[in-house]
């Protein structure tokens, strides 16, 4: 396998040699779904170090050039089929050319180079010689295609000199062009010679030893007309579906929903590799020209996410610049008007839409101290001591130090997700999400003391401030389980939905206690709904939210509750007694949704510079009920909202997969939000009310911090890689939400002022 430096980053130039990259026809793709980095839908082929995208060709009658005999059970000559093997699709992505076709745009105040300045010709930036190599196989199998065979040979020839002096950076509207029509037209008169062969066939394989968890298997982006795929329940085993058209389609794991994979059908006889004409969105329904902008801001993370190299790497002692690489492969695409649009080479067209390369400033902590520590999963931490990723570490935020990391390697702790603390500050309760298991370590020496199965993909954790029993959410089950404290044994089962082989999962995930300890609430990934669980009687109640909540912040007051809709766009509200939610005409409602899609439009883009948001993950609500903040990942924003009137006040940044925050005392009063993300080092500081004025319009970022360990670090294993990344469970102690707050033990009780230790008294 060739590697290229591009920037700070070594990237895989060329597919494995061994690897079989693509389907057509009955061949099929095999992910094989993986615990590990990057690589969690595992395609065998190694794009730029991740493994998560396959190609597929569409077979067509009489179209291929390539190698035969991978389907020896058809007729010689039925379909003239063949497999793309490992460099022909690379050549596809334009792999072989990566080093000169990456980081064209470095300046966007300049004009990228022309299309035929670089390096490597027009026919096979363009993947014009595919095409033509499908327009001559149709000539020698179907005489009578031969005049329109010779047509679109000729036309192609001019449409290289007429795409020659274009930027490689803009998209390219083919009608536009002289020859457009006549070429396309000429295409697809040939089509009518080469009909449609059989579905490429996508494989998904879950199980051991590459995952000690279960998942499933959602479509996210798929091409109209082509089947919806899901999977009603966390499984392992196998699963199939059909890619019928040609386009893109991506898939991602409701459990843990950074898990993505991808796959792009071609038509040969098309320019360029095919994104569809429609695509079909897993997100309000939504059916968008697959030039809309909803589907680059998905493309764009679905790279930043599978590929390591593309991750955010902060410094305390220089800035630097972040310049994710993208395949520079020419996609076609369709505008809303149904137009072909040809993206010559989307690194570079990504490059001056989303401004890469961004510059990433040196880091520092807020100038005003906290009150004792802020423990982080810094989920994606590689150790050669184990087999699994993960730790979790914790910062000294009274001098801002990374002073410890638990990475469990004596138990081999996998994927740690999120923590909690008990009464008495003594255990640190974490979940290994993508196993089964709760450990408990010592907090202050970080010595393992116990692990207990609890079931399938624990995500979160929390105590009851009544009993301190521990709470644990089965994120691929149905339940909550709730342990003795110390978790030294599991008390009960709390179903949160109806049980049953014929019910689907509930799969809750990032649940909240309510002060009192008397209730949990619960996103259920599955049924797109919240319960509200009765902890005395073990009963409960449902409530309606938006698309796949996958998280839940509560007020103080327990007035009411919210949900982040991952796939909806929107934070539903749900009141806990009296009417207590605000609806957009500004009158109390027991339910209600806040849209963080008002000023976006997944065509278009975004409106101008007010707030947005979406892929939203934690959203807690301040101990002082002044603000909620909520970790949107699509548009790596934290919204600021005030709880009062349920409006959006203002947005903050944050960094590539936005995710977890959580709050901590401020030295002297006040508070401070942690906000982790899943694709960086490093993690910010919001200060929500500065001057404590009680207005939260001016909540700021105070600071920043990198999460890879010092050379004082306390650390249990040896890290071989991705230090500081992976940000998502924040922990601060000592605990300052209401109801928690109240017990705070000494020495921390007295470094916490009197508003702290009763937030809303």
């Amino acid at each position: 396998m060739a590697v290229v430096a591009v920037g700070a980053s070594t990237v895989a130039a060329l597919p494995a040699a061994n690897a079989l990259p693509v389907g057509i026809g009955p061949v099929p793709i095999t992910f094989e779904l993986n615990d590990s980095n990057g690589n969690w839908f595992d395609s065998g082929l190694n794009l730029f170090g991740g493994r998560s995208l396959a190609v597929a060709e569409l077979p067509r009658l009489g179209t291929s050039a390539l190698d035969g005999n991978i389907i020896p059970s058809l007729p010689a000559g039925t379909l003239g089929l063949g497999g793309l093997n490992a460099q022909q699709s690379g050549g596809l992505l334009n792999l072989d050319l990566v080093n000169s076709l990456t980081g064209l745009v470095t300046d966007v105040t300049k004009p990228a180079p022309a299309l035929g300045s670089l390096t490597g010709g027009l026919a096979d930036l363009l993947n014009l010689d595919s095409t033509l190599a499908a327009v001559k196989n149709i000539a020698a199998t179907q005489p009578k295609a031969a005049a329109s065979a010779a047509k679109a040979e000729g036309l192609l020839g001019q449409f290289q000199a007429q795409v020659a002096s274009l930027p490689a950076d803009a998209p390219i509207n083919l009608n536009d062009l002289p020859v457009g029509l006549d070429l396309q037209r000429a295409l697809n008169d040939l089509a009518t010679f080469a009909i449609k062969g059989p579905a490429v066939t996508a494989d998904f394989k879950i199980a051991s030893p590459n995952n000690q968890s279960l998942h499933d298997i959602t479509s996210l982006i798929r091409p109209e007309g082509a089947p919806f795929f899901e999977q009603m329940g966390a499984f392992a085993g196998e699963d199939s579906t059909q890619l019928t058209e040609p386009g893109l389609y991506a898939w991602t794991c409701t459990i843990h929903p950074y898990m993505l994979g991808a796959t792009v059908v071609d038509d040969p006889l098309t320019i360029g590799l095919d994104f569809g004409k429609n695509l079909q969105v897993t997100s309000r329904n939504l059916t968008v020209p697959s030039t809309a902008d909803v589907i680059q801001q998905l493309v764009r993370i679905f790279f930043t996410a599978t590929v390591p190299d593309n991750w955010q790497k902060y410094s305390t002692t220089s800035a630097s610049q972040w310049n994710p690489v993208f395949p520079p492969a020419p996609i076609l695409q369709y505008d809303q008007n149904g137009n072909p649009v040809l993206i010559p080479l989307l690194d570079a067209y990504y490059d001056r839409k989303f401004g890469y390369p961004k510059n990433l400033d040196q880091l520092s902590p807020p100038k005003t101290p906290g009150v004792g520590e802020v423990w982080i999963d810094t989920q994606m931490e590689e150790y050669s001591s184990k087999d699994y990723v993960g730790a979790a570490t914790k910062v000294n935020v009274e001098n801002w130090t990374v002073d410890r990391k638990i990475s469990g390697s004596s138990i081999n702790m996998n994927n740690p997700h999120n923590m909690w603390t008990d009464q008495d500050y003594k255990y640190l309760y974490q979940t290994e999400w993508f196993d089964d298991e709760l450990s408990v370590f010592d907090r202050n020496t970080g010595a393992h003391v116990r692990t207990i199965d609890v079931g399938p993909d624990p995500s979160h954790v929390m105590t009851r401030t009544d009993t301190d029993q521990v709470q644990v959410a089965i994120n691929g089950g149905t339940d909550v389980v709730e342990l003795s404290p110390g978790a030294t044994k599991i008390d009960r089962r709390l179903p949160v939905g109806p049980p049953g082989a014929n019910q689907a999962p509930q799969h809750p995930h990032a649940f909240w206690l309510t002060a009192d300890g008397k209730t949990t609430l619960t996103p259920n990934v599955n049924p797109y709904d919240a319960t509200v669980l009765d902890n005395e009687t073990g009963t409960w109640k449902k409530e309606p939210t938006g698309e796949l909540p996958i998280a839940t912040g509560a007020m103080s007051d327990q007035s009411k509750f919210y949900m982040a809709d991952f796939l909806g766009g929107s934070i539903s509200c749900v009141s806990l007694g009296q009417d207590a939610c605000v609806n957009p005409s500004g009158q109390k409602v027991h339910n209600s949704s806040i849209d963080l899609w008002e000023n976006y439009d997944p065509v278009a883009g975004r409106n101008g510079t007010k707030p947005w948001g979406g892929l939203t993950i934690q959203l807690p609500v301040s101990p002082d009920d002044k603000a909620l903040l909520a970790a949107n990942t699509f548009s790596a924003t934290v919204s600021v909202i005030n709880p009062k009137t349920d409006k959006i006040v203002k947005e903050l940044p944050c960094n590539a997969g936005c995710h977890g925050i959580n709050f901590g005392a401020k030295k002297g009063g006040g508070y401070y939000a942690y906000v982790s993300n899943k694709f960086s080092n490093a993690a910010q500081v919001i200060d929500i009310d500065p001057n404590n004025d009680g207005d939260i319009s001016d909540a700021a970022i105070v600071g920043q911090l990198v999460l890879a360990p010092t050379a004082d670090t306390k650390m249990d294993g040896s890290l071989s890689g991705q230090p500081g990344m992976g940000g998502q469970g924040v922990l601060p102690i000592p605990l300052v939400y209401n109801g928690w707050s109240q017990k705070v033990p000494e020495p921390w009780r007295s470094k916490l002022t009197a508003q702290q230790l009763n937030p809303i008294g």
